[in-house]
């Protein structure tokens, strides 16, 4: 195995990242990404919604707080960057569809990006698939998004596919029991032991 590259070269990288344009022609950039050289967990997600494309700042919505919930974490761990980073599959907000959600992450980030980034980060010993886009990207069983979550126990220790945790998918929640009552408990106790050890 080669040797990993020292950790500025991860910080030259989420410069580069953070100054991206390259979708400026379809969308207001502004690349949104949390990573250090220590985080013991990755959360892959979708994109920034527009409250987080404003602030900044990574899950800083409802969604975020449901997620902080499924994690069993306060807002102080989620946000230490040196124990947690953020990606997303685009790390802008992409605007709003026709229906008034939000629109797919842009496809040109994940390439441009994600291969070169997770070249330079640590091996992780959690990371969180949240939503279809990151779990067809990361696990590519060719199931829907579902059936991903259902099959948790296939891709443990080390990877957990989540649900996007958007009020949008209550309806989801309330169809899938299992959720709270299997995966939930597990999540809660992989991440306490993740960033509990040495």
């Amino acid at each position: 195995m080669a040797p990993r590259k020292p950790s500025n070269a991860l910080g030259s990288l989420l410069a580069e990242i953070r100054a991206c344009r390259i979708c400026e022609k379809h969308i207001q950039p502004r690349p949104i990404i949390r990573a250090s050289s220590t985080a013991k967990i990755c959360i892959i997600a979708q994109a920034p919604g527009i409250r987080v494309h404003e602030t900044g700042l990574s899950f800083n919505d409802p969604s975020g707080d449901r997620l902080r919930d499924w994690m069993g974490v306060d807002r102080d761990t989620f946000y230490d960057e040196s124990r947690i980073a953020i990606v997303g599959m685009g790390f802008c907000f992409p605007g709003y569809d026709a229906s008034g959600g939000d629109r797919p992450p842009r496809r040109e980030c994940a390439p441009a990006w994600h291969e070169k980034l997770f070249a330079v980060l640590p091996p992780f010993g959690l990371t969180l698939l949240v939503g279809s886009y990151a779990q067809a990207r990361y696990i590519g069983t060719g199931a829907n998004m579902t059936e991903t979550v259902r099959n948790w126990r296939d891709h443990i220790p080390r990877v957990i596919p989540l649900p996007h945790p958007s009020w949008r998918n209550n309806s989801w929640l309330k169809k899938n029991p299992w959720f709270g009552e299997e995966l939930l408990p597990y999540l809660r106790s992989r991440v306490r032991r993740v960033l509990a050890s040495s």
